[in-house]
């Protein structure tokens, strides 16, 4: 599995912490900075995770900023990107079964890197149900004609 991971400077310690994480689980880790805790504006790093994704360079994406909001926002402005910006293990097991999530969101001022690895473990560890989900996730990829 190969993933990109983002961040703004309110996500960097976050971001440097998931992405050892990864790589001790040999998990391919493409990073797209931010490289330290200088202020940069997160629509960047949005973009170049959810270009690497929507063009299947990786699997998955991951974007960390203070709230994650900011990130959640820019990230689902590229066409073929859900961007789901999850504070516990059920919403990111949820956005991976029936919203087909292909970049998790969290908030790095808000939760701890003990949190983040349980949000994290289920977005990776859930798969895309299909079903009536399918018909809802075409219904969004039309809202992007």
């Amino acid at each position: 599995m190969k993933i990109a991971i983002g961040s703004d400077h309110a996500g960097f310690e976050l971001k440097e912490k998931i992405k050892k994480y990864l790589m001790d689980k040999d998990i391919d880790v493409l990073d797209f900075g931010t490289d330290n805790k200088e202020s940069v504006d997160y629509p960047d790093f949005a973009e170049k995770v959810g270009t690497s994704v929507k063009n299947k360079e990786v699997e998955f994406g991951i974007l960390i900023c203070g709230t994650g909001i900011g990130m959640s926002i820019a990230a689902n402005k590229i066409k073929g990107i859900r961007a789901a910006l999850c504070t516990i293990p059920e919403m990111a097991s949820l956005a991976r079964k029936h919203n087909n999530a292909n970049i998790l969101v969290l908030p790095g001022r808000l939760i701890g890197f003990e949190l983040a690895t349980w949000i994290l473990d289920a977005f990776l560890n859930a798969t895309f149900e299909g079903g009536r989900h399918e018909r809802r996730i075409s219904k969004i990829s039309r809202l992007e004609e």
